[in-house]
């Protein structure tokens, strides 16, 4: 066997009853190479498995080095973790774009906040979008020859000279070559347009659109969104925000192009992201002009997708035979918290339900983003100081708020209980002296969180049961 580049990747769990486990393979023994070839990353590794036989190369705790052939399904795996999900460094981002909100970050922030990813297998993993500019062909080489896809690629412009401009980098025009690359070896993708007012709209953007629309049906869709502008812009190029009337433009421009895309591809492929329609005062696009809501993590179709589900749940609720035993059963203050974005959505929400349910008072607070600059619209970005200060401000005016908040759950850093600026949900809590509920984002979740106080909630075909209600009316 060939001498080996690297020290392979340190085991760290070995699943029961896998594969792994049966051969003898142990947390803290190393994984060398499969089929004589060693592993880069979680790709190869994921890539070198799916085979019906396949060679092993273990090094043991004790330095020894185990050969195992495998015996599997095409399918199976071996039932491993490594020490670093990626099995590889992260890549980070070697731009500075105009736009970037990292560097429009505020200082003393944690660490990992201000960390720039630009790496291509989170893109896989993750649904990151990355410029493709610290790639070389051979990384492109691989993408196709593992068919890795879909893959997600910030464009901003097709403008080589702008490109570079934009992402202060001289090698990004060049690099859009790899779209090419994608294009002809029939990898998916999704491309990203972060838009700036004078520098890549107007005619550039019509440009972009009819460039990247060469890449249909394998470039799949292509979102428009609006660049966010922090209040700590300082040193870096100005940039304004678009008015009511230039979304319109924008919108109009996106909207002109949709038809003849599907009339020829079965996809609209060019999306504007909900802040365009909230700034435009527009009603959103109806579901069907979202082709499956393929960009909803980019906020390209999620309001649309919250409203029609809010609307389909609540009908339901209506009909129900629950909503008639527990009508007069439910009587309950509480506060909702959200975005300035969001903020009128949510209150013709809350307004129904309290038309629904008029023992119900619901308090919707938008909540003005002092952390970043009221430029900041987005639930997302709201921090824990700025909720504290401005709930506490109501309560101290004499407003009744309830014992309860419900925030939306992206306030929350994912899977943990902590706020942007590191306060926790107990120091909130502690703080207004109110519980606080994380919503899923969703309309039945919704519905769901402002009627049960304990957020418990299951489905039978469909129908609402609401379990706190059921034991109202036992007790009763």
């Amino acid at each position: 066997m060939s001498r080996r580049k690297n020290q392979g990747h340190l085991i760290k769990e070995i699943y029961p009853d896998s594969i792994a486990e049966e051969m003898g393979i142990e947390v803290g023994d190393i994984l060398l190479a499969i089929n004589n070839e060693e592993i880069e990353d979680v790709f190869d590794y994921r890539y070198l498995i799916k085979d019906e036989y396949i060679e092993v190369l273990i090094k043991k705790q004790d330095d020894e080095e185990w050969l195992l052939e495998i015996e599997k399904d095409y399918d199976d795996d071996l039932g491993i973790e490594f020490d670093n999900s990626l099995m590889s460094d992260y890549r980070s981002c070697s731009n500075k774009c105009i736009f970037c909100f990292i560097d429009q970050m505020p200082p003393g922030m944690r660490e990992t906040l201000y960390f720039k990813d630009d790496d291509s297998r989170l893109s896989f993993l993750q649904g990151n979008y990355i410029t493709l500019t610290n790639m070389q062909q051979k990384d492109i080489e691989r993408i196709i020859r593992l068919h890795l896809d879909p893959i997600n690629i910030s464009v901003q412009t097709t403008n080589p000279e702008l490109r570079c401009k934009m992402l202060h980098n001289r090698f990004a025009g060049d690099k859009l070559k790899y779209l090419d690359m994608l294009f002809e070896g029939h990898i998916e993708m999704n491309g990203q347009i972060v838009l700036c007012k004078h520098v890549n709209d107007g005619r550039e953007l019509e440009r972009s659109i009819e460039d990247l629309s060469k890449y249909l049906p394998f470039m799949r869709s292509v979102s428009v969104v609006p660049a966010g502008i922090t209040k700590y812009r300082k040193d870096l190029a100005s940039l304004e925000l678009f008015d009511k009337k230039e979304a319109g433009e924008v919108i109009d421009m996106i909207e002109s192009r949709q038809k003849e895309f599907y009339e020829e591809y079965g996809l609209h492929f060019i999306h504007a992201s909900d802040e365009w329609y909230i700034t435009a005062e527009r009603d959103f696009p109806e579901e069907e002009r979202y082709d499956g809501y393929i960009q909803l993590e980019n906020g390209v179709g999620m309001m649309r997708a919250f409203i029609d589900e809010f609307d389909e749940a609540l009908e339901l609720l209506k009909e129900s035979l629950e909503c008639k035993k527990i009508k007069n059963n439910i009587s309950r203050t509480l506060t909702m918290a959200t975005g300035k974005l969001t903020y009128p959505t949510i209150k013709n929400f809350a307004a129904q339900i309290t038309e629904l349910f008029p023992q119900i008072k619901i308090n919707v607070c938008c909540i003005r983003n002092d952390f970043f600059g009221e430029t900041i619209t987005v639930s997302g970005l709201i921090t824990g100081q700025d909720l504290i200060k401005q709930l506490r401000e109501r309560k101290d005016n004499g407003e009744c708020l309830g014992d309860e908040l419900l925030i939306p759950s992206n306030m929350l850093r994912m899977g943990e209980q902590v706020f942007l600026d590191d306060i926790t949900v107990s120091d909130v809590e502690k703080e207004l002296e109110m519980k606080i509920v994380a919503l899923e984002t969703g309309g039945k979740e919704f519905i769901d969180g402002v009627i049960n106080d304990d957020y418990l909630m299951s489905r039978d075909n469909e129908n609402f049961v609401y379990i706190k209600a059921f034991k109202q009316k036992d007790e009763e």
